[in-house]
Formats: structure tokens, C-alpha cells, sequence
């Protein structure tokens, strides 16, 4: 009998999510929880949610989370919103729970697969995908396949020094580009005594911003604000020029949150990246939104499940 449906799922740190999905790309039920402190738990209860509301036979499960993926063990090496479940078999795991053929791959990665599924890269070979958050990941589809590869992009140097980085290292383009990047800065324009209306936003404690809050105030003509974005979008400008310069897209895919601050921080990098990137590798509109936004990952997840049962 064929299958013709999957439970797909994106494991977050501060949310699981999960769907079924059909080979035509519908989803056909969603469900979510708050990850809680046992995402193991969590997981096996919105599995088993899912696997009851499924009405055809399932060809399996495919999960999309963050952190390094070894693709040979299937266990996840790190994970840095996941912290409990470093060294997991979780293929093992689920399989356990469900007598299915699971498959585990990066968030990034399946959300690259998603758009290359159904999304801004369904026309192209060659992309590469950039998840821009509170941290920044990555995905490349290269000869129309996702390259099994970490694609940590927020990783990449792009100072020697510079500012320490959550991985442990200095110089990463996720300290000057990412969402927590741009609240420190933020946080520090305040500190050192620019005048700035977040201040009032969050009735004098702005160490609550958020990279939203950021946008809001430079909406409202934030002169700190906006300067936050700018020099963010600098930054992630010079990272996506090298990514051109190595891998020579047909685009560059920007998902996440932080792309909803298009006009001014995702600008900026386009500006920069047209200085960084070899004219004769940067074509124009090559920089361009997801057209999945948050339905990428499950997407990508489940049909590297229906690859495998092909």
C-alpha cells in the first residue's frame, strides 16, 4: 500500500511543532507545545497525538532540529537551545515509540529542502538558505540536493578579534548579525548614554529589548535603533558576500524573524554584499525572501522521509 503521508516536526527550545503532511505539500493537521524542560517527553506526547489524527498509513517520520547533526550515528552532537538532548540517539529513540522509519536532520538544512521542495528555491538548482534569528544557520541545495554538511554560517569569521561569540570563539558573524547580537549592541548604546526612545518602551529597563523591540523604535526614527540594524545588516552583508564568493548561487534565501526588518537591516546587507561579493558571482535580485517562512523546516522534513521510501 502506498503512504502517502508523514509527520513531520521542527524541535525548537522554545517550541515542538508537528504536522502531517501529504506528497502534494498540504499540511493536513499542526499541532504545537512549548518545549518545556523535557523536549523528549514533549516530543513523544505530540507524536502520539499525531500519529492518532493521521487517517492514511504513514511513511514515517522526519524531524528537523537545531544543532549539529552526525549524519552517520543520526545523534546530535550539540545543540545550543537543547542542551539535554546532546549525544541523543533520538532516531533511535523515536523509533522506539513508533515502529516507522525516522529521519533526523538540522533545522536549517531541512529548511533549505523545504524551499527547494516548495518554496523561493523550487526553480533553482544552487542556493543557499540563511535562518536569520536569534542565532543565524544555514542550508545549501547544490545540483538540486541538500549538501549533508553543518552549514553553520553564523560561524564564519569575518573579524580575527572581535566580539566574543556564544559558541565560545571570537569574530563569528552571528556576534555582529544575529537577533542577541543586536540586543547587546543595543544594550550597550544605552549603557554608554545614547539617547534612545526604547528606553521609555520598556519603562527604563531596556535590558528587555528584543531584536522586534529594535525594530519598532527605528520605525518610529530611533536614530540608535536604527544604526543597530544598519551595522547588523553590514555585517551579515560581509558574510553572505564570502558565502558568494565560495559557493556561487543562484540566490541567497533569507528566512526568520529578523527578515521581517527587510527595509532596513536586510538592505544593508544587500548593499554590503554587493561590495563584498565578485561582481561577476552577484547577480541582481540574487538576495531574496523564503517564500515558506516558518512551514520550511516541516516541509524539508517530510520529504526526506518520502526520499527515503521512494
Amino acid at each position: 500500500m502506498r503512504k502517502d503521508s508523514v509527520i513531520a516536526v521542527d524541535m525548537g527550545g522554545t517550541n515542538i511543532r508537528t504536522a502531517i503532511i501529504d506528497r502534494s505539500q498540504t499540511i493536513l493537521y499542526r499541532n504545537v507545545q512549548a518545549t518545556g524542560p523535557d523536549p523528549l517527553a514533549t516530543l513523544k506526547e505530540l507524536l502520539q497525538d499525531s500519529v492518532s489524527a493521521a487517517k492514511t498509513a504513514l511513511s514515517g517520520i522526519g524531524i528537523a532540529t537545531a544543532g549539529l547533526i552526525d549524519h552517520k550515528t543520526c545523534r546530535i552532537l550539540s545543540s545550543p537551545n537543547l542542551n539535554n538532548l546532546a549525544g541523543a540517539d533520538l532516531k533511535g529513540i523515536v523509533e522506539g515509540w513508533h515502529n516507522m522509519p525516522v529521519v533526523i536532520e538540522n533545522d536549517a538544512n531541512a529548511a533549505a529542502y523545504g524551499e527547494k521542495i516548495a518554496g523561493a528555491g523550487a526553480d533553482k538548482n544552487d542556493f543557499i538558505l540563511l535562518t536569520l534569528g536569534t542565532g543565524i544557520g544555514g542550508g545549501i541545495v547544490t545540483g538540486g540536493r541538500l549538501l549533508k554538511s553543518a552549514v553553520e554560517a553564523g560561524h564564519i569569521k569575518i573579524s580575527s578579534t572581535g566580539s566574543q561569540c556564544s559558541c565560545g570563539d571570537t569574530g563569528c558573524l552571528e556576534a555582529y548579525a544575529s537577533g542577541w547580537a543586536m540586543v547587546n549592541s543595543a544594550i550597550q548604546g544605552i549603557e554608554a548614554g545614547t539617547e534612545s526612545i526604547i528606553k521609555q518602551m520598556y519603562n527604563g529597563n531596556f535590558y528587555k529589548i528584543t531584536p522586534e523591540g529594535i525594530y519598532e523604535a527605528a520605525l518610529e526614527g530611533d536614530s540608535l535603533a536604527r544604526g543597530v540594524l544598519r551595522e547588523a545588516g553590514r555585517h551579515l552583508g560581509i558574510g553572505i558576500g564570502s558565502l558568494i564568493n565560495i559557493f556561487s548561487p543562484e540566490a541567497v534565501i533569507l528566512t526568520g524573524g529578523l527578515t521581517g526588518a527587510w527595509n532596513i537591516y536586510v538592505d544593508a546587507a544587500i548593499k554590503e554584499a554587493s561590495k563584498r561579493a565578485l561582481k561577476d558571482l552577484l547577480t541582481e535580485d540574487m538576495i531574496i525572501p523564503s517564500a515558506l517562512q516558518g512551514d520550511a523546516g516541516i516541509i524539508g522534513a517530510a520529504f526526506l522521509v518520502f526520499d527515503k521510501s521512494s
